[in-house]
């Protein structure tokens, strides 16, 4: 406003016109990927129980193939001569396990499994594969 003639020299004020303050419009965006990028983190890491298995058993019933005496010798012979896969049977659920190397000491054998699901492939990205409790 110009003091001394008394009117302003502004362009007329336009009440659809709302103002910010700076930095309120680059902030929101960032606000709302950083909350998407806390759930997808949250979300990542899950844990699953069940036993290590094998793809061609993998409900875990070896009866039908029997390729040894024990299911965990069933399962790393199906690995090992079939070219089955390292899987983790829940109850109700199979999961093949990105890790094929670590399941062979827990064959047969009930476990806790942290990872990441990828939902699609019913994969589990493997953190760390523990005898369950």
């Amino acid at each position: 406003m110009d003091h001394e003639r008394g009117h302003d020299d502004r362009p007329p004020h336009d009440a659809r016109r709302i103002s910010q303050p700076k930095g309120a419009v680059t902030k929101a965006p960032i606000l709302s990927l950083l909350a998407i990028a806390g759930l997808a983190s949250a979300q990542g890491k899950l844990t699953f129980t069940g036993v290590i298995t094998d793809s061609m058993c993998a409900r875990a019933d070896h009866s039908g193939m029997r390729m040894g005496s024990t299911d965990a010798e069933c399962t790393i012979a199906c690995i090992d001569a079939h070219g089955a896969q390292y899987v983790l049977y829940d109850g109700k659920e199979i999961y093949t396990l990105s890790d094929q190397q670590t399941p062979q000491k827990f064959a047969a054998q009930k476990v806790t499994v942290r990872g990441t699901l990828d939902a699609k492939t019913k994969t589990i990205q493997v953190d760390s594969i523990t005898p369950a409790k």
